[in-house]
């Protein structure tokens, strides 16, 4: 009886969220606590948001809000992540930057909506800074960005990029085909050379120095980063390389996907301003997709078919995601074609560069 007609409608689109996350395994690890979340936060009796003040995901939820959860993500993923692909074929990077379209036309899109839609309160520059983000396809770093540049928009903006990146096997595939011949699917794509321990060690130490003497903003999640590449390839921390890789790992994606979902209530979520913000977000996620896709059209064709333009679907930033859909929908074309490994280069490369965009929207409208 205390519940109104909003709350049951996300309680039901929470119950979706979980048969994708269980019977349909799409990113589980992710959207299943996300679900649960979501759903606990919209029985008002309960009082289980991250709004309700005192409760135990009001306090799980301060890991987000402060900054904390985004740059330990990005410590485990550069010790779970190997810069071999990228450093042994520097082009995907182009893929990479490709990938970053989604951030422009979202930001450029959530700056047009207000002069468009009449009644419209539009977005300030930091909004659509922030809301664009979501369009790099990676958590942390629109997690990180929306704290600094837009805080009173951090839960839906965190619920957009999470959510998007956990449907990454559903939106991706019909884009990836649209864009592609048959021809082109079926490219094999040779195996890469072998990078050796010390220049992946220059590699990471290169980065995090160009990082904070160029674009200091961004040193916080890039240093974490290859902070935990450089634990990888060191080869004398084994220790801290399992702890991050599985242990650690695992408790921030679920303290994240809850305490996320835990935002969703109905009074948040259902409201014109936020449907606008997710819709863009989508739009923002397809064209980081064209963005990688046309940028490993043009490279195919420039080294006369020695680029699988599939793999361009890994512009955007969601690891390890993209680069399965890259796999999977390779060997659906070509059962001989192996993909991951390539896919890599450009996910890695994106990863690197929609940090250091977010620390120049944070220098320019910080």
């Amino acid at each position: 009886m205390q519940m109104n007609l909003s709350q049951i409608i996300m309680v039901l689109i929470a119950l979706f969220l979980t048969y994708l996350a269980i019977v349909k395994k799409y990113e589980p690890l992710l959207l299943l606590p996300l679900a649960f979340g979501m759903m606990i936060a919209n029985v008002p009796m309960a009082r289980l948001s991250a709004y309700d003040e005192g409760g135990l995901l009001f306090f799980l939820y301060k890991g987000i809000d402060l900054g904390i959860y985004p740059p330990m993500i990005f410590l485990c993923i550069g010790a779970m992540t190997d810069f071999g692909p990228l450093i042994a074929n520097p082009k995907s990077a182009l893929i990479g930057l490709g990938g970053q379209l989604g951030i422009f036309t979202a930001m450029g899109g959530a700056l047009l909506l207000g002069k468009i839609i009449p009644g419209m309160e539009p977005f300030t520059v930091q909004e659509a800074a922030a809301i664009g983000i979501i369009g790099s396809s990676d958590g942390p770093t629109s997690i990180y960005t929306a704290g600094v540049l837009a805080s009173h928009l951090l839960p839906v903006i965190t619920i957009a990029a999470y959510s998007y990146m956990a449907l990454v096997p559903i939106i991706q595939p019909p884009i990836m085909r649209a864009l592609t011949t048959k021809k082109e699917r079926v490219v094999e794509m040779k195996e890469l050379k072998k990078v050796t321990r010390t220049q992946k060690i220059i590699f990471s130490i290169a980065i995090t120095l160009a990082t904070l003497i160029f674009v200091p903003e961004a040193g916080t999640l890039i240093s974490m980063l290859m902070l935990g590449n450089l634990i990888r390839e060191s080869g004398a921390t084994d220790r801290y390389v399992r702890t991050l890789t599985n242990h650690l790992l695992n408790i921030l994606t679920l303290l994240i996907g809850i305490s996320v979902g835990a935002t969703a209530t109905a009074d948040r979520i259902l409201s014109p301003e936020t449907l606008l913000i997710i819709g863009l977000g989508l739009f923002a996620f397809a064209f980081g997709t064209v963005g990688g896709v046309v940028i490993a059209k043009i490279l195919c064709k420039i080294t006369r078919g020695k680029v699988n333009p599939l793999i361009g679907n890994s512009g955007v930033s969601a690891m390890p995601m993209a680069a399965r859909v890259s796999q999977k929908l390779g060997q659906e074309y070509n059962p001989h074609n192996h993909l991951l490994m390539h896919a890599m280069g450009p996910i890695v490369s994106s990863t690197i560069a929609s940090a250091i965009i977010a620390g120049v929207f944070i220098r320019a409208f910080g």
